[in-house]
């Protein structure tokens, strides 16, 4: 199967000027995720609206993709990218989300010999209750029953599950991700606020691999401070 890491990145964000390009400890965000894609040893190609993102990449060995500045999501940028490219497996890596693990990357990319879309989860107290952190509920075989930013599920006792915080990288077999961008957006989608609802009431499967790994990705100012401090902490570590 030939696999494709693609890291959509657009320069405009309504919380975030110049997201891309913001310094994050004396690098570019979207270089972060780039050189941590690179550093799985898969294919990865940036999928971008504007040159000077580009600049900030050109001196690695990744391929780059212009897409149209008014396509609604990344997931639409990534289905542009690749809609003539020949792959079977594609993760949608947000360009926000520095943190990279090799081995999250193997478990999404083999999930997809079983089901047409996968996604990541992690166990996170503190994103119970807080609308900007999607959460997440599972069946018994990991696939996903509901997304939401509201506290799901009600808990009545304490859970060595849950709550899940989904973590938004996606990977996707080709053919389920044309098909994704080119259907009309959902009810629930549209009330939540939330691309992935789409795809459940569609009916397609999303399996959900709970990961123990650290994600955070930059939204605001505060999120920075807060990825700026942990990416701080295993530099001076190593």
């Amino acid at each position: 199967m030939k696999r494709l890491i693609v890291i959509p990145a657009r320069l405009a964000s309504t919380r975030l000027e110049n997201k891309p390009l913001v310094n994050l400890l004396g690098k570019p965000l979207v270089r972060w995720v780039a050189e941590g894609c690179l550093k799985t040893g898969e294919r990865v190609m940036l999928a971008i609206d504007d040159e000077r993102i580009h600049e900030v990449v050109k001196d690695l060995p990744i391929e780059v993709r212009y897409t149209p500045s008014d396509l609604p999501s990344g997931s639409d940028r990534v289905a542009y990218a690749i809609r003539d490219e020949e792959v079977d497996f594609v993760i949608n890596y947000q360009g926000d989300e520095p943190f990279v693990y090799k081995e999250d990357v193997e478990r999404l990319f083999k999930a997809l010999e079983e089901v047409p879309v996968a996604t990541l989860a992690l166990r996170d107290e503190r994103a119970y209750k807080d609308p900007n952190s999607v959460k997440v509920v599972i069946q018994k075989d990991g696939r996903a029953l509901y997304f939401s930013r509201s506290p799901i599920p009600y808990m009545k006792k304490p859970s060595e599950t849950y709550p899940l915080k989904h973590v938004g990288i996606y990977a996707f077999k080709k053919d389920a991700l044309l098909a994704f961008t080119s259907m009309p957006k959902g009810s629930l989608e549209d009330l939540e606020s939330l691309e992935q609802l789409r795809l459940l009431e569609a009916g397609y499967p999303i399996k959900v691999i709970i990961t123990q790994n650290y994600y955070h990705g930059v939204d605001t100012k505060e999120d920075l401070e807060v990825v700026e401090r942990e990416l701080s902490a295993r530099l001076f570590t190593n």
